[in-house]
C-alpha cells in the first residue's frame, strides 16, 4: 500500500472509532436496556458502516479483480431490489434473464478489460433496445410501456450507474498511474459522508422540510450543512486525488448535489411503489439501494468529469 492509502485507511478507522464511541456514550446515558429510536438507529448504522468499510477496504486492498467482483455483486443485489418492486409480469422473463445473466456480467467484463468505447454505451444503447424487444416475445401488451421502462430504469440505475465506480480504475490519468483506487475511496467517502452529515445536521438543526412528500426526514438545514461539510472534507482530501484543492472542492460540491438529487429521485420511486425501504439487507440502512441511491447519481457524473478533464 502507498503512504496515501495507509493514511486514508487510518483516517477512516479513526472516524469509525469516534462514531462508535459516540454511539456507545449516547446509549449508556439513556440505558442499555432502554429502547431509543434515534440512538438505536444510529448504532445500527455505525455497525453496518464497520461491515461495509471492512468489505470495501478488503476488496480495495486485494486489487482490481476483487473490486470488479465486489461491485458486480452489489449491482446484482441492487437490480434484484429494484425489479422486485417493479410491475413486471411472466411475459418479462426473457428480458429479466437477459438483464441479470447477460447484460450485467458483460458490462463488468468490458470494464475489467478496459473497453471504454463499449462499456460506456453498452447499456444506454444496446441494453436499452434489447430489453423491450425481448419483452415482446411474451406476447403481453398489458402495461407494456410501464413494464419495459421499469426494467430499463433498473438496469441503468443498478448496473450502469454503479459500474461507473469500478470504471474509475481504467482511467489513464497522467502522473496518477496505479493510484486510481484512491479515486474510488474519495468518491465513496465524500458522497456517503454527505448522507451522514445531512442526517446529523438535520437532527441537530433541522426545522424546514425540503421535500416533505418525497422524503419527510430531509430538511433545508440538513441539506446545506451536510453538503457544505462533506465538500470541505472532499477539499481536505485533495492529496489522494489528481485534483488541486479548489478543484476537489468544486467536484465535491457537484457530486454531493447529485447525490442529494439521487436520494430524492429514489425516494420518489419508493413512495410510488408504497414502501419505505428498498429492502432489509443492511441493518440500519434498509436495502442495498438505500445505501447507494446517492452514489447511483453521482458516480457517472464523477467518472465523466474526471475522464473529460484529466485523461
Amino acid at each position: 500500500m502507498s503512504n496515501h492509502t495507509l493514511m486514508l485507511n487510518g483516517l477512516i478507522l479513526g472516524m469509525l472509532l469516534v462514531a462508535s464511541l459516540i454511539g456507545f456514550v449516547l446509549k449508556w446515558r439513556v440505558g442499555f436496556s432502554t429502547p431509543h429510536g434515534v440512538i438505536d438507529n444510529l448504532n445500527a448504522r455505525i455497525k453496518a458502516w464497520w461491515v461495509m468499510a471492512i468489505v470495501m477496504g478488503g476488496s480495495l486492498a486485494i486489487g482490481h479483480g476483487a473490486v470488479i467482483l465486489l461491485f458486480l455483486g452489489i449491482s446484482f443485489f441492487a437490480l434484484r431490489e429494484f425489479l422486485t418492486l417493479a410491475p413486471t409480469r411472466t411475459a418479462d422473463h426473457y428480458a429479466l434473464l437477459a438483464a441479470f445473466y447477460l447484460i450485467l456480467p458483460l458490462q463488468y467484463y468490458f470494464i475489467n478489460v478496459g473497453w471504454y468505447g463499449l462499456f460506456s454505451v453498452f447499456i444506454p444503447v444496446y441494453g436499452f433496445l434489447l430489453l423491450p424487444i425481448l419483452a415482446t416475445l411474451g406476447n403481453d401488451t398489458r402495461q407494456f410501456l410501464t413494464r419495459a421502462s421499469s426494467v430499463q430504469w433498473g438496469l441503468m440505475i443498478a448496473v450502469y450507474c454503479i459500474s461507473c465506480i469500478p470504471a474509475l480504475m481504467v482511467l489513464d490519468i497522467p502522473g496518477y498511474q496505479h493510484s486510481n483506487l484512491l479515486l474510488i475511496n474519495w468518491l465513496i467517502l465524500v458522497v456517503q459522508s454527505s448522507d451522514v452529515l445531512q442526517y446529523v445536521c438535520g437532527k441537530l438543526f433541522g426545522k424546514r422540510k425540503i421535500a416533505p412528500v418525497l422524503s419527510p426526514s430531509k430538511t433545508v438545514e440538513g441539506f446545506v450543512g451536510g453538503v457544505l461539510l462533506a465538500s470541505l472534507l472532499g477539499a481536505a482530501l485533495f492529496w489522494i486525488t489528481p485534483f488541486a484543492w479548489w478543484q476537489a472542492a468544486l467536484i465535491a460540491i457537484l457530486v454531493n448535489l447529485m447525490g442529494f438529487a439521487g436520494g430524492l429521485v429514489m425516494s420518489a420511486i419508493k413512495r410510488d411503489r408504497g414502501v419505505k425501504d428498498w429492502g432489509a439487507m443492511i441493518e440500519g440502512h434498509g436495502g442495498m439501494l438505500d445505501r447507494l441511491d446517492s452514489l447511483c447519481f453521482s458516480a457517472p457524473i464523477f467518472f465523466h468529469v474526471v475522464r473529460y478533464f484529466w485523461v
